[in-house]
């Protein structure tokens, strides 16, 4: 558990013995804080996630008989090695934002019909490769792939030339489904143990090749980039906020009651090598077209049965002002564009040794939540014979 500039180690205070009225009402073995990742843990189901948040209030109040204890149980950060923080067995990967969507339909087809004929009915998405989901911290090697201009030329091999980020949230899955079983908007969240900070890097010419007729493939699952924290469904009450007017309206299963956005604040920084940061967006999680909910009820309709530990992100987060643009591909407009960096230098897309930060945190009068980051370095192609 973050606290601050620390860590709690929870697993060295179950051994003390602070979970053990938990363990017993709960069902819940000890041991379950001692394992590489949080799967088993919060497979236990949101009673147990509830009643865990509390206790762990309790534990950390001033004056309770285990302030003390947990104080000497606390590790800097700084000192520390953060790990993925659940084994990630689905990825899912939405297209939620209409700024988003718009922009990049503004680009490459009809501005007056930017949007394709299915996107204000249903949550559009597609299936990326979770094995490549790595923790912040973790360098992202240039992919290569083919691309292809605009003329009549045939495609050619290297590494892509427009590297990109992706603002993302993504929400991580901590109640399995069976099998043929949809999930309704209505118990939707019941699903959802929280969510963390999402890079989805994209490899733009690679993608605008290969993308036609399956979507995306090679310019997306060369890495994806997550924090190590997870911010719990439970913690983020506070900060819901109603989400934008769905028109026109949309089919029964989709629709939903209460404010299921997240007033969630994000930022981007681009780290030149040697060079200082670089705030290149702000947007917010706010502005999504499509809700966590409505996305698992699409996602389930069909049957498709969820596991512990899958992710599901919610697509780049854009707003309507250009600095709220979530993604390189907006900011620069497809590279007629440029981006100037303190240093002098340009950005259309990304170049090697550029540092990617993002950040991520709630803040409602005195109470603010923090997601930590996710930060990765850009590495040159792997050159191939």
């Amino acid at each position: 558990m973050a606290i601050g500039d620390h860590i709690l180690d929870l697993s060295a205070l179950a051994q003390l013995g602070a979970f053990d009225d938990l363990s017993s009402q709960d069902g819940v073995e000890i041991s379950v804080f001692q394992k590489d990742t949080l799967n088993d843990l919060i497979a236990h189901g949101r009673p147990f996630w509830t009643s865990l948040r509390k206790r762990l209030t309790e534990i950390l109040a001033e004056g309770s008989e285990w302030s003390k204890k947990s104080g000497d149980l606390l590790v800097a950060q700084a000192d520390a090695k953060m790990h993925m923080p659940v084994f990630v067995r689905d990825y899912t990967d939405f297209y939620s934002s209409i700024e988003h969507a718009s922009n990049v339909g503004k680009m490459f087809r009809d501005p007056a019909n930017a949007l394709l004929p299915n996107w204000r009915h249903l949550p559009v998405g597609y299936h990326g490769r979770a094995s490549s989901i790595v923790v912040s911290g973790t360098d992202v090697v240039r992919p290569n792939g083919q691309t292809k201009g605009n003329d009549d030329t045939a495609p050619s091999y290297g590494p892509s030339q427009r590297m990109d980020f992706e603002m993302e949230m993504a929400h991580v899955i901590g109640q399995k489904t069976e099998l043929g079983t949809p999930v309704t908007t209505a118990a939707a969240e019941d699903h959802v143990f929280g969510f963390l900070i999402f890079n989805d890097w994209s490899a733009r010419d690679i993608q605008k090749w290969e993308y036609v007729p399956l979507g995306p493939f090679l310019g997306k699952s060369f890495a994806s980039s997550v924090s190590p924290w997870i911010v719990t469904l439970d913690a983020l009450e506070d900060f819901r906020v109603p989400g934008p007017k769905q028109e026109p309206e949309v089919l029964p299963y989709l629709q939903y009651e209460g404010t299921r956005n997240f007033d969630l604040q994000l930022e981007v920084i681009i780290q030149p090598e040697g060079g200082e940061e670089n705030v290149v967006s702000r947007s917010n999680f706010k502005y999504m077209y499509w809700n966590v909910a409505q996305q698992i009820a699409h996602h389930t309709v069909n049957g498709c049965n969820l596991n512990v530990g899958d992710m599901m992100a919610s697509g780049t987060i854009s707003g309507k002002d250009p600095s709220s643009y979530g993604s390189m591909l907006e900011i620069s407009w497809a590279g007629k564009n440029p981006l100037k960096l303190s240093d002098g230098s340009e950005r259309k897309f990304l170049k090697d040794g550029d540092t990617v930060i993002m950040r991520a945190f709630a803040e409602k009068g005195d109470k603010r939540i923090g997601f930590g980051e996710v930060r990765s370095k850009i590495l040159p192609a792997v050159v191939s014979s």
